[in-house]
């Protein structure tokens, strides 16, 4: 046998006050000129605004945002509920309703229609999160994907052994070429043998190339063919 479940007191007593904001809003646009339809569809649309604000109050809350605009559009709906019970309580006398109230009453669904477009749009919402966060578990950057597909081509491919270099030929000393003989004067010659025996006796030794060079004034390679021809 199944427990009798005992109603809610919380909740007769919220189906009870929303039934009468519901009445009294409905009364209040319908004695500022919104009649059928349009005058049923504003109590809804106030308590609508009411509870997405509380909900996204909530919401800002766990997740330790800032909740300034779901108060501000909160206390909005709120006075719009509250002010429509105080006004039918016979304060408002609703066959003469004033100019501004109506203009209040017209105006009332664009309001109502930016305050949950705010609300539902607005960065923290929950949709707007799971839109903005992409899912790194399952999506890679195409670089991080590029270098994957080289590294498994890279392990796919079977390694070849390098070539042992070849010794690099040994190259040959190029030959020096001999020196061209030195064509000398036989008067030069003659000369060279004068100043060979004066050095010779005056310091008893043979003339050197470079003395020999520097006594007559010629280049180094006639002086040494010249010293060749007095050796």
């Amino acid at each position: 046998m199944r427990p009798i479940r005992r109603p809610d007191a919380v909740l007769v007593q919220a189906v009870i006050a929303g039934a009468l904001s519901f009445a009294h809003l409905h009364d209040l646009a319908a004695a500022a000129g919104q009649s059928g339809w349009k005058a049923w569809a504003y109590p809804v649309s106030v308590d609508l605004l009411l509870v997405a604000a509380w909900h996204r109050l909530r919401t800002s809350r766990a997740a330790g945002e800032p909740a300034r605009s779901a108060w501000t559009w909160f206390m909005v709906a709120l006075a719009a509920s509250l002010g429509a019970n105080v006004a039918t309580a016979g304060l408002l006398d609703l066959g003469h309703v004033p100019a501004w109230l109506r203009i209040l009453v017209a105006g009332w669904p664009a309001l109502a229609f930016l305050g949950g477009t705010l609300l539902v749009h607005s960065p923290g919402h929950p949709a707007i999160a799971e839109l903005a966060e992409p899912d790194t578990a399952t999506e890679q950057p195409p670089a991080v994907e590029a270098v994957i597909e080289r590294n498994d081509v890279a392990e796919a491919e079977p390694e070849i052994a390098a070539e042992p270099a070849l010794p690099s030929p040994e190259l040959e000393p190029e030959p020096v070429p001999e020196p061209t003989p030195v064509a000398v004067p036989p008067a030069l010659v003659a000369h060279a043998r004068k100043v060979a025996d004066d050095h010779r006796a005056r310091t008893g030794y043979p003339i050197d190339a470079d003395t020999l060079r520097a006594r007559l004034g010629v280049p180094p390679l006639m002086a040494n063919a010249i010293a060749a021809q007095l050796a």
